[in-house]
């Protein structure tokens, strides 16, 4: 990954979180660590908040942002989450699923127009697509789009 990417780490043991914690210091990589506050801070790391969830020790991590910048993302899959990102006064959205993904089979995607129309609600934050983005379709997203991410479209092509 190039310098300035993030890496969102979640479910991670103590210990491998600690080693990808270093990883990404030496990379210049940004780590965001999903849904515990005091363990981001912990790691000098963002904190990554789920749609539907609201993490734990979330207090301590959005007093501290009020003393240092901390990156804060949410996900979000629809109005609930972007309106949930506009209170929390969240950096970036990932909103998702743009399109068809393996890792939510069946799940529906919300497509290139909804997705836009969408991500404009969320005002001046960041918003990154997710969900079966490739170099296929990447172009179909508006070029306003802040980044992509994956979850497992950055792992080694099927057969490889």
């Amino acid at each position: 990954l190039p310098a300035g990417a993030a890496v969102l780490a979640r479910g991670l043991a103590p210990a491998v979180l600690a080693g990808l914690a270093a990883i990404a210091r030496r990379r210049r990589l940004v780590l965001v660590v999903a849904g515990n506050g005091r363990l981001a801070l912990r790691h000098g790391a963002g904190l990554h908040l789920p749609d539907r969830r609201t993490g734990t020790e979330l207090l301590p991590f959005l007093l501290a942002r009020r003393r240092r910048p901390l990156l804060l993302t949410l996900a979000a899959h629809g109005r609930p989450g972007l309106a949930r990102a506009r209170r929390l006064g969240a950096d970036a959205v990932l909103l998702s699923p743009v399109f068809p993904t393996a890792s939510h089979p069946g799940a529906p995607a919300l497509g290139p127009l909804r997705w836009a129309a969408l991500a404009r609600r969320g005002g001046r934050r960041a918003m990154v697509a997710l969900g079966g983005v490739g170099p296929a379709n990447a172009g179909r997203l508006p070029r306003w789009t802040a980044g992509f991410a994956a979850i497992d479209g950055l792992g080694h092509p099927p057969g490889a």
